[in-house]
């Protein structure tokens, strides 16, 4: 809508997670670094952790353009409030098994056979479990655990990555046993201001903009009312840029920032 008035290809601050606006900061770059490694190396579970909106997501679609398709086979779970056969058979499905069986034995045995022919054919298995946090049974946790079991020759047959906010981190630390399966522990933080400018100027590079309308000042209350974290950032951005367009001006300062926060209640 107000692409053309700023001179951008697209949109710079959608709240999608599209891989092409993957802002490396520190932080992302050392998580997005471990959980390659995690995979890579067959290290078995990974846990990602950080508060709503900080890039959990779009670190996960960052991950799987960094693997060859050739070479991994990967499931993505989006909505993990199942049952622990929904679950199975959810995982099952996306990775690419026809006829998925109702019995939960049969499923685990599809599994398992799935995984060795992917070993044979020489192909890792990696099942990205999103929003990992909202899991309510017990049991899909267990079940989660019981699938690492899955090995051969003391190599883990697929890689587990779960993914959530900071409460996952004690539902995982209170099963021991799948606790001490998790090989690698991240947690996320918010960004810094200079990083808020970072991120702000690197999306608008990656939508072509002609400049950065956003001056110092206004990056300063952006980070101020978004705590640095990338989704909230991104609203308020938007929302500028459209507000910008409505007021016919060229360049965002704090004050225009400051009233499009309170006249959109952002």
């Amino acid at each position: 809508m107000y692409e053309q008035y700023w001179g951008l290809k697209e949109k710079p601050f959608e709240n999608t997670p599209d891989p092409k606006f993957f802002y490396n900061s520190s932080q992302h770059e050392e998580a997005l670094a471990r959980m390659l490694y995690t995979v890579k190396e067959q290290k078995g579970a990974g846990l990602l952790t950080g508060v709503y909106g900080c890039g959990k997501t779009l670190l996960a679609r960052a991950l799987l353009k960094e693997l060859q398709k050739d070479v991994y086979k990967v499931a993505i779970i989006n909505n993990p409030k199942l049952d622990e056969i929904e679950m199975l058979r959810m995982i099952a499905y996306n990775l690419g098994l026809s006829n998925v069986p109702e019995r939960k034995s049969d499923l685990l045995v599809k599994i398992e056979n799935l995984l060795k022919e992917n070993l044979m054919d020489g192909k890792k298995t990696v099942i990205i479990i999103d929003e990992a946090h909202t899991i309510e049974d017990k049991n899909i946790f267990e079940e989660i655990r019981l699938l690492l079991n899955f090995q051969l020759e003391d190599k883990f047959l697929l890689t587990i990555l779960l993914l959530g906010q900071p409460e996952l981190k004690e539902k995982i630390e209170n099963i021991k046993q799948l606790n001490q399966r998790i090989a690698m522990r991240y947690y996320l933080s918010n960004l810094s201001q200079k990083e808020t400018q970072e991120y702000i100027a690197h999306r608008l590079s990656v939508a072509e903009a002609k400049y950065n309308p956003f001056l110092t000042d206004a990056v300063e209350i952006i980070y101020q009312y978004s705590g640095g974290i990338p989704r909230k950032i991104n609203h308020i951005c938007d929302t500028a840029l459209l507000a910008g367009m409505g007021s016919g001006i060229k360049q965002i300062d704090k004050n225009f920032v400051k009233e499009v926060i309170e006249s959109f209640s952002l």
